[in-house]
């Protein structure tokens, strides 16, 4: 009887033996979350820009472009600054208004964002966002450099670069500019900023 035992015994053991010794089956496979590159279209009254993003370096300031641009915060603004052989300025929403002419430059979406300084160069194409004195009073105003500006350059927040349209950035910069507030920057006609949309990056190749 006790052989009886063992021997049953040693029949599950090598049993469970012989179980345990299948593979396993291989670890199921998600499939990896897909990201749509995306990019702006800016169209100006001189033609339209392509911007790509550095979402790497400056995520939340391109977040806060992108949501800007998608509820057409940017749409009909104007550049309201250009400095020859330096950089355009836009993206305030006081342009939208010519009785407002006084207080262009000074408008903002409400809040201010964080400063995301960066080792981005500025050179002619590159985006950055305009600021007042603090480092974090940034908000939805941007300027797009003509040629480089390396005194900028850890200084202001780069986000992104033209990729398509670099004549009309040059085209842009060539506006004849006249007087405002001590420096000659001020288009003598104005430079419309028609609007800003977000695709993907796919739809511009």
């Amino acid at each position: 009887m006790k052989c009886h035992w063992l021997l049953g015994l040693l029949a599950l053991s090598l049993a469970g033996a012989s179980a345990s010794a299948q593979p396993s089956p291989p670890p199921r496979e998600y499939p990896t979350p897909q990201t749509t590159a995306e990019v702006a279209v800016i169209k100006t009254s001189a033609g339209e820009m392509t911007l790509e993003f550095w979402s790497d370096v400056a995520p939340n300031t391109v977040e806060n472009f992108k949501k800007l641009a998608r509820q057409g915060f940017y749409d009909g603004t104007a550049f309201h600054r250009i400095i020859k052989g330096f950089m355009i300025q836009g993206g305030d929403p006081k342009t939208k208004d010519a009785t407002k002419e006084s207080e262009w430059g000074t408008g903002d979406p409400g809040y201010k964002i964080k400063a995301e300084f960066n080792d981005r160069k500025h050179v002619r194409g590159v985006i950055s966002m305009a600021r007042a004195a603090h480092p974090d009073s940034a908000g939805c105003q941007f300027f797009i450099c003509l040629d480089p500006a390396p005194s900028l350059d850890r200084q202001y927040t780069a986000f992104g670069k033209i990729i398509k349209g670099e004549d009309v950035l040059l085209k842009l910069g060539d506006t004849p500019v006249g007087p405002s507030r001590g420096e000659r920057s001020k288009p003598l006609q104005r430079v419309a900023l028609e609007s800003i949309t977000i695709v993907p990056a796919s739809s511009t190749k």
